[in-house]
């Protein structure tokens, strides 16, 4: 069923993939070229979208989610080159683990422009491309921060919640343009860079936060629930997937042995 699925949906796709230069945004452009579809994998890093485009044959367009001038320019590249019927926005993150009473306003700041703002602006740009297309599809990953709260998240909570309202909203708002709007909200996630971005940079740090728990879920673990929401035939709309791993039964609870 699944073989079927994929040799029907991979016809003359192609996606926008934010936060292309690491982690899930990496594994989805790879897991969507598979497919074989046509991807163009936006990130702040060019030497890093030049060798993913290398390895993968993808479309790099280097450019900073939170700027207006980028986002025209990638709106009017990914024109030029075709257009898109589905924007997948992965770029985001968390800075800091404080407490709010200890908040920095500048880690803030930063998660809000990133998660929020980020995927408002690329996603009201590339808006006319989905609907006239008449089968788009915008996808956000999310994360399980974004639907509970916990001690030393507020700044990344409060991040992700919005990210998450603003995703409800717009499935209402864009399905009468036959939009299918997908969130995907993981949990614990082992990646390259996610911790020791928000832990600033401290390697330590960042490698309790995985400590003793057993098979951490991975970038392709994620990136393969994106490509399925996706492949899917249009009319099936994954509202939201929430993706853990085993040891994590909630935001609270996680198994660590040793």
């Amino acid at each position: 069923m699944t073989e079927g699925i994929r040799n029907t949906a991979a016809v003359a796709k192609a996606a926008v993939v934010t936060g292309a230069s690491t982690g899930i945004g990496e594994a989805t452009v790879r897991a969507l070229r598979s497919e074989g579809w046509t991807v163009y994998a936006v990130a702040r890093r060019a030497d890093r979208l030049a060798a993913l485009a290398a390895e993968t044959g993808a479309v790099a367009l280097p450019a900073d989610v939170t700027d207006d001038a980028d986002i025209a320019r990638v709106v009017d590249e990914v024109t030029r080159a075709g257009g898109i019927d589905t924007l997948i926005n992965i770029a985001g993150g968390a800075r800091g683990a404080d407490k709010v009473a200890e908040a920095k306003t500048e880690d803030w700041e930063w998660m809000f422009e990133v998660n929020v703002l980020g995927t408002l602006k690329l996603t009201r740009a590339f808006l006319p491309m989905l609907r006239a297309g008449g089968e788009g599809t915008v996808l956000n990953l999310t994360s399980t921060a974004g639907l509970s709260a916990y001690e030393g998240g507020g700044g990344y909570n409060a991040a992700k919640f919005a990210q998450h309202a603003l995703t409800g909203a717009l499935r209402l708002e864009e399905a009468e343009h036959n939009l299918r709007v997908i969130e995907v909200a993981p949990g614990l996630v082992q990646t390259e860079e996610f911790a020791l971005n928000r832990l600033g940079g401290n390697p330590e740090a960042a490698a309790k936060v995985y400590a003793g728990v057993e098979k951490p879920l991975t970038a392709d673990d994620v990136a393969d629930v994106v490509r399925y929401a996706v492949i899917l035939p249009h009319h099936v709309n994954l509202d939201q997937i929430v993706i853990r791993p085993v040891a994590q039964a909630a935001n609270h609870k996680l198994i660590r042995k040793g």
